[in-house]
């Protein structure tokens, strides 16, 4: 009896690793599915690849212009290049205009630095007059007095010279111009209108006269 259930456990075995066998053995048997799932793939990056140079080679799309549009596009051109010309004309006066202006504007500072200096000099000859008159009436015994106004005189005079002031020659023939004649006297010997003595020394800056001389001529 023991010989008999030997065969009987072997079978059962066997028949247990069998069952098991099969169940085992399907994942094996549906991989193939999932690498011909796979398969498609490389296909689209082909399609995908194939379709990169025809966008890459694709031509720019050109446009026909119609008639009217080429004479609207010719004529808003041609009115842009007038405003453009025109622009530069205007510029142009302006830039023209300023330079006028500042040229004025320094010949205006100019002359108005001259007129000034003008005035303020013309106003200081009443002085130099009276040192004149300091110098013609001072006592000849009192030297040093004297030398001493002719000093500030000389000083004066010098600080007026350096501004432009010149004294105009009264010495021969009147010159209504650079002189004023307010007395006449008969001389023999002498030709009408020459300057016989200057009462009032006349001074001028450059061109422009402060002080016309003060004469005598004769008749």
């Amino acid at each position: 009896m023991g010989k008999k259930k030997e065969p009987t456990e072997q079978a059962a075995v066997e028949e247990e690793i069998d069952a098991a066998a099969p169940a085992e053995s399907k994942p094996a048997k549906e991989a193939p599915k999932e690498t011909a799932a796979a398969e498609p793939e490389p296909k689209a990056a082909a399609e995908a690849k194939s379709a990169e140079p025809e966008v890459q080679d694709a031509e720019p799309d050109s446009y026909t212009l119609t008639a009217e549009e080429f004479q609207a596009a010719k004529t808003h051109i041609e009115a842009l290049q007038k405003e453009k010309d025109e622009t530069v004309q205007l510029l142009q006066r302006i830039q023209a205009d300023f330079d006028n202006f500042r040229r004025r504007n320094a010949s205006v500072r100019l002359d108005s630095y001259e007129e000034g200096k003008r005035d303020c000099i013309k106003e200081l000859l009443p002085i130099l007059d009276n040192f004149e008159r300091a110098m013609e009436h001072a006592a000849a015994s009192d030297e040093n007095w004297r030398e001493g106004i002719a000093l500030v005189r000389r000083q004066f005079s010098d600080s007026l010279k350096k501004l432009g002031l010149e004294e105009i020659e009264a010495d021969g023939k009147f010159d209504p111009n650079l002189h004023e004649a307010i007395a006449r006297e008969k001389t023999e010997g002498r030709e009408s209108g020459e300057i016989l003595q200057v009462l009032q020394k006349g001074y001028r800056v450059g061109d422009r006269i402060l002080r016309h001389s003060i004469v005598k001529v004769t008749e």
